[in-house]
């Protein structure tokens, strides 16, 4: 079991590593595009890695919105409505076309969810210790 959540937790600690590498380059159009990926697979890899705690607590979720939920009812995450609003600029980056709407959810990433995923990481590597 301890060994499904690490590989869990390695693979959004990955993921959000990358993600805060991308945010510290430069050349505007492919930073942005390249660190907007970036946040796309880290959103992903953090909701399933909650899903996978959660699950051993004895806490089924399907889908981001419901596990970020309970999460948020688990003492997870602090500030649903910014991860409700992840799950909003995750589904709009996979198809933005616009220059400007892809630098607001970019500012939004560096401004509020980098560290918001920064503040999971930390509660899971806790959590981890105590399952």
């Amino acid at each position: 079991m301890n060994e499904m959540l690490n590989d869990k937790l390695a693979n959004f600690s990955k993921a959000l590593l990358r993600l805060k590498e991308g945010l510290l380059e430069s050349g505007y159009a492919l930073f942005v595009d390249g660190t907007l990926q970036r946040f796309e697979f880290t959103f992903e890899t953090s909701w399933k890695a909650m899903k996978k705690f959660l699950l051993v607590e004895g806490f089924d979720c399907a889908s981001p919105r419901d596990c970020l939920k309970k999460a948020f009812q688990s003492g997870y995450i602090k500030n649903e409505k910014i991860w409700l609003d992840m799950i909003k600029d995750r589904n709009l980056s996979s198809h933005i076309y616009d220059e400007k709407d892809a630098k607001a959810i970019y500012d939004r990433v560096k401004q509020n969810y980098k560290s918001e995923f920064e503040k999971l990481e930390v509660f899971l590597k806790e959590k981890i210790k105590t399952l």
